[in-house]
């Protein structure tokens, strides 16, 4: 079952459980989706903290639980649904009291979840998240109010200070914006999360500094869109800026940058990013695909030689640079003849890091209304030729690395003798890790390795002396 285990939290900067003779309840919390919907869960963690109640790993016997969802596709939706069956099972048979459902899912599907499942006792939208403490109070004192909580007019900039964290220590996720003002013909995001709405840039650093007090040697940015940080609030493109505030931050060993939409990528961030003393060479850039009218189809506002021409760029001017991207396969209209121009581009390109989705057929969006829908066995069988040449191609990478000493964060002690750690290279969840043998090793440390092999997609090394 997926639940968290308890988060790690040793600074007086973040929230902490009360006393049990203090508290209001027990509920377990159950965190899907995106590092952004994270962001959203530890927020709800720490109100919940503050307000009296008691994180347990366990649902099966807690007061509540709160299900925190993702519906960014059918798969997410589906699996979202299962979790929140699992817990209304438990619910009937008296395990549990109530079962709260936040994120994108009620945003995604509306009143139609009640009629669904009308056993939830309450329903939390993405931007009734800060309200977490108060609709527990209300099931807590018997009060069922099968009503999602909207967006506020106007939407403004969250504030995720006072979190309880559930990633490890070390690293953390610092959201910069949310909600997206891209048009994709493929994605439901807005529709969720809303317009971009960008994080001030001292909101931003405030959030760093909290973090690093609370132990963070690695910051994270996400957001739905990374490069357009800035534009509604300053009228331009801001990102710079913020990671020149973000460098000034004493304490941050790694700054990592995900969900770059190529657009807005300008020669100035580029030389920041290049120059910088704790950015990592390590870009996020999702690109869909390199066709250019299977990219008109999508509405990215790039197309192949654009797309060819900034990869380049990117590879002259940023040493060492490891580049991960997605795509998706299937998009409705696509010919094999196109597909056979991306599987070219990704061999000749040689991303060190590559996911492939299969497109979704999403309600809604204006991708379903286009003709050429491709069967799904076609649409499978092209994602796994893609992975199967990407394969290959993070294999030669990691091989390439065989024989250097590089810095690893350790993230956790395996045994005795046996840490696993990350490089510069590695994004904690999606990407592989370095098996790193050593003794006396802390997790949080960032140490030299001296890589020795390559096990799949993970590394393998020793401490150095």
């Amino acid at each position: 079952m997926p639940t968290i285990d308890l988060p790690i939290v040793s600074s007086d900067s973040s929230p902490t459980a009360p006393p049990a003779e203090f508290s209001k309840g027990t509920y377990a919390f159950v965190s899907l989706g995106c590092p952004k919907n994270l962001v959203d869960s530890e927020k709800m963690l720490g109100a919940l903290a503050l307000d009296g109640y008691t994180l347990v790993t366990e649902p099966d016997g807690a007061d509540f639980v709160i299900v925190n969802t993702c519906g960014f596709i059918e798969q997410s939706r589906d699996e979202s649904k299962t979790v929140i069956r699992e817990m209304l099972d438990l619910k009937k048979v008296g395990r549990t009291k109530g079962v709260i459902v936040a994120g994108c899912l009620p945003e995604r599907v509306g009143g139609s979840l009640i009629d669904e499942m009308p056993d939830i006792d309450h329903i939390v939208g993405v931007w009734g998240r800060d309200e977490i403490h108060r609709v527990a109070d209300r099931l807590i004192g018997g009060i069922r109010e099968q009503r999602q909580l909207f967006r506020p007019a106007p939407i403004r900039a969250q504030d995720d200070r006072a979190r309880l964290r559930i990633t490890p220590q070390h690293y953390a996720y610092l959201k910069i914006s949310e909600g997206c003002d891209r048009t994709c013909t493929f994605c439901a995001i807005p529709k969720m999360r809303g317009k971009h709405v960008t994080k001030p840039i001292e909101a931003v650093v405030a959030e760093a500094r909290e973090l690093v007090a609370d132990g963070v040697r690695e910051l994270i940015l996400v957001a739905q869109d990374t490069t357009y940080y800035g534009m509604d609030l300053y009228g331009e493109v801001r990102l710079v800026e913020l990671l020149q505030a973000l460098e000034e931050v004493d304490g941050i060993d790694w700054l990592r940058l995900m969900y770059l939409y190529p657009v807005n990528f300008t020669d100035r961030l580029i030389d920041q990013i290049a120059g910088s003393r704790r950015i990592v060479p390590y870009l996020d850039m999702p690109l869909q695909h390199i066709n250019s009218q299977v990219l008109k189809r999508m509405q990215r506002r790039v197309n192949r030689e654009k797309t060819i021409e900034l990869v380049e760029k990117l590879r002259e001017r940023i040493a060492n640079l490891v580049l991960r991207t997605t795509f998706i396969v299937g998009f409705p209209g696509e010919t094999d003849e196109q597909f056979e121009e991306l599987r070219d581009f990704v061999v000749e390109t040689q991303f060190e890091r590559m996911g492939v989705f299969t497109y979704s057929p999403e309600p809604g969006t204006p991708a379903m209304k286009l003709e050429g829908h491709v069967p799904d066995d076609v649409t499978d069988a092209r994602r796994d030729e893609l992975m199967a040449v990407q394969q290959e191609i993070a294999f030669a990478f990691g091989d390439s690395l065989v024989g250097y000493e590089l810095d690893c964060l350790i993230d956790e002690q395996l045994d005795d003798e046996t840490w696993s750690g990350r490089t510069y290279a590695d994004a904690p969840e999606i990407d592989g890790s370095v098996l790193v043998q050593g003794t006396g090793l802390a997790v949080g440390a960032r140490i030299p390795v001296e890589i020795g092999g390559r096990q799949d997609y993970d590394l393998i090394g020793m401490a150095a002396e």
